[in-house]
């Protein structure tokens, strides 16, 4: 952020959430449906759930995804108004290509 580098904070930004949103825990059906008010659970963290750990192996593979959705993305814009949004995916994907090999990516 301090380098200013846009293409950097969104790659890094979105991979975070796509982490953050695998780490949630998912909701339990039975404790989703219309709970009486009386039934509800009261306290400071009550309804607090610890979040998953993600593995080594999973993180990789969260990150990978990510890089693949940019370059696809890439891929498909194709006309000459797009050239600006394609540099960018571009610039994302090699941002977290670094991350995982210490290389841009190839595409």
């Amino acid at each position: 952020m301090r380098a200013r580098d846009k293409a950097a904070v969104s790659a890094i930004r979105a991979s975070l959430a796509a982490l953050d949103n695998a780490e949630a825990v998912p909701l339990d059906e039975a404790a989703a449906g219309s709970q009486v008010l009386e039934h509800s659970p009261v306290g400071a963290g009550a309804t607090e759930a610890a979040r998953r750990e993600l593995s080594e192996d999973t993180v990789l593979e969260i990150v990978r995804a990510e890089v693949t959705e940019r370059l696809q993305a890439a891929a498909q814009l194709t006309a000459p108004a797009h050239a600006d949004r394609v540099a960018r995916l571009r610039a994302e994907a090699d941002v977290l290509q670094r991350f995982l090999y210490g290389h841009p990516a190839t595409a």
